[in-house]
C-alpha cells in the first residue's frame, strides 16, 4: 500500500470502535477518488458499489485527462478500482440499502452529535463506521432514515409526473452536511455530470472530510489541511532538512497568544501537542522520495499500465519497434558503408 499516513502513535479513542474510519457509497469516479485520498491518509476505508452507473451508459470516453485517444468504460473502472485497492480501500460488490445512526436514532432527524453510522446492503452485510461519503449518483434514498424529507425535493418532469430526489444542495460546496459524520459527493448535480469532474470532486471532499478529521484529532487549524503529494528529496534540504526547523514552523502555526506559539527545544509542552506535532513532523519526512525511487515506481507505473493493455496490441508495438530499430541500424551501416 502507498500509504503516507498519519503515525499510528496518534490516540484516537473515538474512532477504535468502528469496523471502518469511512464508508464510500459509490464505486465511480468520484466514490474511488474518495476512497483513496482517505486510506492514504490512513483511514481504513470500504467502497461499496453495486447500483445503477450512470457513466457504464455511455459508449466511450474521450475527454478523460490522461488519455488522449480516450478510454474504454470497463477498462477505466478496472483501473479505478485496481489504484481503489492498491491504495488500501476494500472494494465490496454490494449495493447500500440504508444509512442509520449507530446509537439506533433513526426518527429523521438530524443529530449533529452523532457518533457514527449503521451501514447496510443488500447481501445483508451490517458494519458500523465513523464518516460516510455518499459518492453514488443515485436518488440517496438510502440516506433518509438520518435526515428525513428535509433531504430530498420534489421534481416536475413537465408533464405532470412528480418525483423525490435528494437535494443537491442539502450539502454544502464542499460536500458537508449538517449532520456530523455525513459528507455528500454524489448526488451532486452538476458536478457528476462529467466523469472527470465528479473525480476532483470525490477528492474535494475527501480532502474536507480529512481536514476535520485532522481538527477532531487537535490539530492547529492552520496545519488541517489535507495534501497529498510527494516531494523530491532535494526539496528537504538544507535547514528544512532538520526536524527542529519543522518544530519551529509547526509551533508557528499556533495562535499567537499560545504559549507554545514560540518553539523551544527546551520547554515542557502539553504531550498531546508533541504527540500530534512528531506525527505530523514524521508524515512530512515520509513524502520525501529518492531519484532510485521515482525511477522504481516510474517503471512499475508502466508495468501496472500495461495490464490494461490487449496483449496483441503490446506485441504488435514491439514488432514494430524491432522493425524500426533494424531499419535505423541497416541504414547507419550502410552511411558507413560510404
Amino acid at each position: 500500500m502507498n500509504s503516507i499516513a498519519l503515525d499510528t502513535r496518534i490516540t484516537d479513542d473515538a474512532h477504535i470502535d468502528f469496523d471502518y474510519d469511512v464508508v464510500v457509497v459509490g464505486g465511480g469516479p468520484t466514490g474511488c477518488s474518495a476512497g483513496i485520498f482517505t486510506a492514504r491518509h490512513g483511514l481504513d476505508t470500504v467502497i461499496f458499489d453495486r447500483g445503477n452507473a450512470a457513466l457504464k451508459r455511455a459508449a466511450y470516453i474521450e475527454n478523460y485527462l490522461g488519455f488522449p485517444g480516450g478510454i474504454h468504460i470497463e477498462t477505466l473502472y478496472d483501473l479505478m478500482h485496481d489504484h481503489a485497492r492498491d491504495a488500501g480501500c476494500a472494494y465490496v460488490p454490494d449495493m447500500v440499502e440504508a444509512v442509520t445512526h449507530a446509537d439506533g436514532d433513526s426518527d429523521g432527524g438530524t443529530d449533529a452529535d452523532c457518533d457514527g453510522f449503521v451501514v447496510e446492503t443488500t447481501d445483508g452485510e451490517r458494519v458500523t463506521t465513523r464518516y460516510v461519503v455518499a459518492a453514488s449518483w443515485y436518488d440517496g434514498e438510502y440516506m433518509r432514515p438520518l435526515g428525513g424529507d428535509e433531504m430530498f425535493e420534489e421534481h416536475d418532469h413537465g408533464d405532470g409526473e412528480v418525483h423525490e430526489h435528494f437535494d443537491p444542495d442539502y450539502s454544502d460546496e464542499d460536500g458537508r452536511t449538517p449532520i456530523d459524520g455525513l459528507y455528500v459527493a454524489a448526488p451532486a448535480g452538476e458536478r457528476n455530470a462529467q466523469a472527470i469532474v465528479a473525480a476532483g470532486t470525490g477528492a474535494h471532499v475527501a480532502r474536507c472530510l480529512l481536514e476535520d478529521y485532522r481538527r477532531e484529532l487537535g490539530f492547529p487549524e492552520a496545519v488541517t489541511a489535507h495534501y497529498d503529494w510527494l516531494r523530491r528529496e532535494s526539496e528537504l534540504s538544507g535547514e528544512w532538512a532538520t526536524r527542529d526547523r519543522w518544530r519551529e514552523w509547526f509551533h508557528a502555526q499556533l495562535p499567537e497568544d499560545d504559549p507554545a506559539h514560540d518553539y523551544d527545544e527546551d520547554a515542557d509542552y502539553d504531550e498531546r501537542l508533541v504527540e500530534l506535532r512528531e506525527a505530523y513532523l514524521d508524515r512530512a519526512f515520509r513524502t520525501q522520495v529518492a531519484p532510485d525511487e521515482v525511477e522504481a515506481r516510474w517503471e512499475e507505473g508502466q508495468d501496472r499500465l500495461l495490464d490494461y493493455i490487449d496483449d496483441e496490441r503490446i506485441l504488435e508495438r514491439a514488432r514494430r519497434l524491432e522493425a524500426d530499430s533494424q531499419s535505423d541500424e541497416a541504414a547507419t551501416q550502410s552511411e558507413e558503408a560510404r
